[in-house]
């Protein structure tokens, strides 16, 4: 008898133990998706992300790491001391996260990895997510490459089937050269891979992207003399108007190195892009 009450005690709190967790289980998921409904509402309200950094850890840049950055980044160099330790944190994890392949004979070194990876960082810094799960690998060759995707020479591409970013180290560096010309390779090749990340994926910042890009594209297109501005300004190169991704491409090259020469001329569209960006830092 006393045998049998020990056996339903134990089999009691062993019952009371799996309703406990199936409760805590069941109140995560409550609060999980009452937080998801509050920050959809909060999206849809102010176009931006609820919040954008938060880290249980921070991940440290070595002190030659942080010597490229400054000696090499602007953009680094103008953000405040709290968003200093965010960025070197993004820079080590996305270094740590990507493949760096060397290609063409020369190696992969540590200015690489930093200020490729600094590129993506900028340009995400306004997400949440930023590693763009689009890329895997980073090839590098140390001068323009041949590409069997249209048999010629490029400075750079994205292809996104085999999740490769690929760059020519030398016009890489042309991009940093001068930081005004609205001309840099790794912008340009790292907003075509966020470009189409944005579109498979559907995290808060990719669609916000995405759903920013949309109403970027249907402004442009229903305002005949708002894109004839465009055009007849110069402001843009003519590369832009290929298409509408490599128009993206362009903008943000333009947004990045040129933010106030952009914002007076055409700030609808310089809106647009600070609003895909989520750009509140740095001057912009």
């Amino acid at each position: 008898m006393v045998l049998l009450l020990i056996v339903i005690e134990k089999y009691s709190l062993g019952s009371k133990i799996i309703l406990g967790i199936f409760f805590a289980i069941l109140a995560y998921m409550f609060v999980h998706f009452a937080v998801k409904m509050i920050e959809m509402g909060y999206v849809l309200k102010r176009k931006k992300p609820f919040y954008v950094h938060f880290y249980y850890f921070l991940r440290k840049l070595d002190n030659h790491q942080k010597a490229i950055l400054k000696s090499n980044f602007s953009f680094y160099n103008k953000l405040s001391e709290k968003h200093k330790s965010y960025f070197e944190h993004r820079v080590a994890s996305f270094i740590k996260d990507k493949d760096f392949i060397a290609r063409g004979g020369s190696p992969i070194t540590e200015e690489m990895r930093v200020l490729i990876s600094a590129t993506a960082v900028m340009l995400t810094f306004g997400f949440r997510d930023f590693y763009i799960g689009l890329i895997s690998k980073i090839v590098v060759y140390p001068k323009k490459f041949y590409s069997k995707s249209n048999d010629s020479y490029h400075k750079g591409e994205f292809n996104p089937k085999l999740k490769a970013l690929v760059l020519s180290w030398e016009d890489f560096k042309k991009g940093f050269d001068v930081n005004d010309d609205n001309l840099n390779l790794g912008i340009h090749e790292f907003t075509h891979a966020i470009h189409i990340n944005s579109i498979k994926e559907r995290d808060i910042s990719s669609t916000i992207f995405s759903d920013t890009f949309k109403e970027l594209s249907t402004l442009i297109n229903n305002n005949d003399t708002l894109r004839n501005q465009i055009i007849a300004s110069k402001y843009f190169r003519n590369y832009a108007y290929t298409n509408q991704f490599e128009f993206l491409a362009v903008a943000i090259e333009n947004f990045i190195e040129t933010p106030d020469n952009f914002q007076n001329e055409f700030p609808e569209v310089y809106d647009k892009v600070k609003q895909m960006l989520n750009f509140n830092f740095a001057g912009y």
